[in-house]
């Protein structure tokens, strides 16, 4: 019957569940229960790698990875909220702001994954990339087409606003973007700029205030501050052998002291 109704999570699962009744280790209920999670995670799964496969996500990046305590400015409810998906439904924005390092990533690519898991359609990209895409596109004479399928997904990341520089044609292009998913659809931002700066990173001021004004209208901001989460280890590891060799801190007496070179 497992097999007629296709449930191979299952049916795979079936074996070890039997056994664990037979054992007296699961009851009837838990048996029951146990043997639909197994067909749950297979098709989250497969949902998860068909949204690896047509996302363009980098990477799988999951709420339960996060080290919160790392970073204490985050307010884990919030997160955790935000994890549960009612701002899809309500076609709500999240932009998560700070320096490079702290999550911003992290946590926006998880939330990708959920929606994934969830069976929405999802798309990820840099802004960089976002915006080659758009100006390729364009000089081609597929814009429109590319602006479906930026505009279709529930939820599209922007990653890394402010990181690299962007051409004026470029950043009509996103406004225009942003606009057209403006009350259909959630997008997750991040950047390493406070808001303020935007017009510097667009090249126009009056555009990134009407991009911004769109964008908090239905928005959920996360201001995360705190240390680089990739420079932890480096830090950990220069204080490991700092305890073992105190003396490597500071040069060996009588050594070549090295000459500055003047400025100017």
């Amino acid at each position: 019957m497992l097999a007629d109704l296709k449930m191979p999570g299952a049916l795979e699962a079936l074996d070890d569940i039997l056994h664990g009744v037979d054992s007296g280790a699961l009851t009837a209920a838990e048996a029951v229960e146990t043997l639909l999670n197994a067909q749950i995670q297979l098709r989250n799964n497969r949902r998860l790698q068909a949204a690896m496969r047509s996302s363009r996500l980098p990477a799988v990046k999951t709420l339960a990875d996060f080290d919160f305590s790392f970073q204490p400015s985050i307010r884990r409810e919030q997160v955790e909220s935000l994890h549960e998906l009612g701002f899809l439904e309500r076609k709500e924005n999240v932009i998560l702001l700070g320096p490079p390092g702290v999550g911003k990533t992290h946590i926006a690519i998880s939330l990708a994954i959920a929606a994934a898991q969830s069976g929405r359609r999802v798309y990820y990209g840099t802004l960089a990339d976002l915006i080659t895409g758009l100006e390729e596109a364009q000089a081609a004479g597929k814009l429109l087409q590319r602006m479906k399928v930026l505009t279709h997904p529930a939820l599209l990341v922007v990653d890394e606003i402010g990181y690299l520089p962007v051409t004026r044609t470029g950043a009509t292009l996103f406004f225009q973007m942003i606009a057209r998913r403006y009350e259909r659809a959630s997008t997750v931002l991040t950047s390493n700029k406070p808001f303020e700066e935007w017009g510097e990173i667009l090249g126009d001021e009056v555009m990134a205030a009407a991009l911004i004004d769109r964008l908090l209208h239905h928005c959920h901001i996360l201001s995360i501050r705190g240390n680089s989460y990739r420079m932890r280890h480096h830090t950990e590891l220069w204080q490991q052998l700092h305890r073992e060799s105190p003396s490597t801190s500071t040069p060996p007496r009588g050594g070549r002291k090295t000459r500055e070179t003047p400025r100017g």
